[in-house]
């Protein structure tokens, strides 16, 4: 006998009579799982989409995870020194905030690996190239300030006559010496990081830095791992460009003028419903600012022989990444990109789908906050695309209306995840659970079931202890997919009540999803 012949032990296969009655009331369908979208992967330049795609079949994983690192690495190299301007005072950084949401052992390691290894690698050529110019920084302001300090000496030790003249000699020194600087060594990429660092690296970068990241410590730092509260105003200026200045006691202040900051990170599926609940994440725009994607997982289903990534793929990305990231950070002053008129039109096309539904009643009502970024979130991702298509000099060319098109196409996969996640995370607990239940019990098509049996049959996984079946049992029972029949009367002999006994609703045996 099998689980499932357990389960079902004293109940027989459902009947006409059965479907006949007793009579039902039409049970309240639960939220349906949606097909997402898969990353529109052709959207993304050929040399990029190669790589991409390449990725996702040697790793077997979702093309998805790839699509959003490549749009991440993108930003890397673009943030904080190229910017697109839409109309008037609208202007938009080239920085995004993506984060993909995988089961463990999706191998999303091997990915960032992929992905990420040509900016490491223009990353370190940065800072090979910064060697000389620091070490001869340093030796000047070595010299500078020996020449400042023998100048005080020698004002200090001179007659009264001379001194006036000789302070104003190590004064001088001393300012020139305040005024050289010794460039930091660069960084592109950084990881686990705490706010306050995090302006440090601004400030000694630039204005710019990118988190890259298979895991999801950064929304614990977020959440104030390192504090007793959470800390978010420095992740949301960095997405925004907004001025940063910090000043803390016995420190020098810090100000960064355009914060750029990209993330690009992968977590498990449960911690997006944790960023939901950190004090602030919602209600100061946090959660808005990040591009979401929930792809399918492929294990269990995955090519045990798949094809390799071809070696020209590998080094036509390595070739074109590493060149734009080198180009642009050689860039002291952010260049500032056009569109073209055609570009522009498609654009307000995009803005007026947008603004139809935040509407009452529209499609993007439920995710007001993250809808009002979208159009933004579209003009960046097309500067992004405009840069990776014309890498020689997109930096001086208007985004054109092509790329502008395949920009909205990834706009539109952001929001279909996006309306998931933030469903996902203002949905019921018991959901998830209710609606695993819910497919056991359409599978199996039977008529009830005892409840101590089903927990029995039901993956430890999903339910730990009998107790984590209780609220799934109750929310079927309250859309009326299932129904509790009556508590035998109780015997003289006492001990443990029984686990009770449902009805399942003819719907759920014969008719369509919930």
């Amino acid at each position: 006998m099998t689980a499932s012949d357990d389960l079902w032990a004293g109940f027989d296969p459902l009947t006409a009579e059965d479907i006949a009655g007793p009579v039902w009331d039409e049970p309240v369908p639960l939220t349906a799982c949606q097909d997402l979208p898969a990353f529109p992967v052709d959207a993304l330049p050929p040399w990029l989409r190669d790589m991409t795609a390449a990725i996702a079949e040697e790793t077997q994983t979702p093309v998805d995870l790839a699509g959003c690192l490549a749009l991440a690495v993108l930003a890397t190299t673009a943030g904080g020194r190229v910017t697109v301007r839409i109309r008037g005072q609208w202007c938009e950084p080239l920085n995004l905030y993506t984060v993909c949401a995988l089961d463990p052992g999706n191998r999303k390691s091997a990915v960032f690996s992929l992905m990420t290894g040509p900016l490491l690698a223009a990353e370190k050529a940065l800072v090979d190239l910064s060697g000389p110019l620091r070490a001869e920084a340093e030796t000047k302001l070595r010299l500078a300030e020996k020449a400042a300090e023998k100048a005080a000496q020698k004002a200090a030790a001179a007659d009264p006559e001379q001194r006036e003249a000789l302070t104003a000699d190590a004064v001088h020194l001393a300012q020139e010496a305040e005024e050289l600087t010794v460039p930091h060594i660069p960084q592109l990429v950084a990881d686990d990081i705490t706010p306050e660092n995090l302006a440090t690296a601004l400030e000694q970068q630039g204005g710019r830095i990118s988190l890259m990241s298979p895991e999801g410590d950064i929304f614990d730092i977020m959440a104030g791992r390192y504090s007793s509260k959470p800390n978010l105003g420095m992740f949301l200026k960095g997405h925004a460009g907004d001025m940063i200045r910090v000043n803390r006691q016995g420190r020098e202040a810090q100000c960064v003028d355009r914060p750029a900051v990209t993330m690009g990170i992968a977590v498990q599926p449960d911690v997006l419903d944790a960023i939901g609940r950190v004090e602030g994440a919602d209600g100061r725009g946090l959660l808005a600012r990040f591009l979401y994607s929930k792809p399918q997982s492929l294990v269990g289903h995955r090519n045990l022989t798949p094809d390799l990534i071809p070696e020209h793929v590998t080094a036509a990305y390595a070739r074109h990444l590493g060149s734009l990231a080198l180009a642009l950070a050689a860039r002291t002053e952010p260049a500032e990109l056009a569109l073209t008129p055609d570009a522009d039109k498609t654009l307000l096309a995009y803005q007026e789908v947008t603004e139809t539904g935040l509407g009452k009643g529209g499609a993007l009502a439920p995710i007001t906050k993250w809808a009002s970024k979208r159009d933004g979130a579209v003009a960046r991702i097309a500067g992004l695309l405009h840069l990776a298509t014309h890498l020689d000099d997109g930096w001086q060319r208007p985004v054109d209306a092509p790329v502008m098109d395949a920009a909205t196409r990834l706009g539109d996969y952001f929001t279909a995840h996006a309306l998931d996640v933030f469903g996902a995370m203002s949905a019921d607990p018991a959901h998830s659970p209710a609606r695993t239940v819910y497919q056991y019990l359409k599978d199996t098509r039977l008529t009830g079931f005892n409840a101590r049996k089903l927990y029995r049959a039901l993956p430890r996984s999903d339910f730990p202890a009998m107790a984590d079946l209780d609220p799934a049992l109750l929310l079927l029972e309250e859309h009326g997919w299932i129904r509790q029949q009556p508590q035998p009367p109780r015997t003289s002999r006492g001990g443990r009540p029984p686990k009770p006994r449902y009805d399942t609703h003819p719907r759920l045996l014969a008719g369509p999803d919930a």
